[in-house]
């Protein structure tokens, strides 16, 4: 395995979360329940995981600030424009692979 010296590994590692954040931004069309389904995670995560490492490092950065920074918009003009409703076989799979 390539080993990094500490700061190349953070720049790397958050080149490529700038990247993964700029890929869903483009990708309204794939929604967070289709990505829970998939991977466990969505835009919703990503943003709560973003507060909660602000907070280790003692900085107060709220759940919605988060979402506008990931989603590029707040999160209620995002949800109008590109969120749908979900239909029951996406509700059944979230149901299969998030049991309670």
């Amino acid at each position: 395995m390539v080993e990094f010296n500490e700061q190349t590994r953070i720049e790397l590692e958050a080149a490529a979360f700038r990247t993964l954040v700029a890929h869903l931004r483009d990708r309204t069309d794939v929604q967070n329940i289709d990505l829970m389904n998939l991977s466990g995670f969505c835009r919703n995560c990503l943003s709560k995981w973003y507060v909660a490492a602000a907070r280790e490092r003692g900085l107060e950065l709220g759940y919605e600030d988060a979402r506008e920074i990931v989603y590029g918009e707040p999160y209620g003009e995002w949800k109008a424009k590109h969120q749908r409703k979900a239909n029951a076989k996406q509700k059944a799979k979230f149901t299969e692979s998030h049991p309670g």
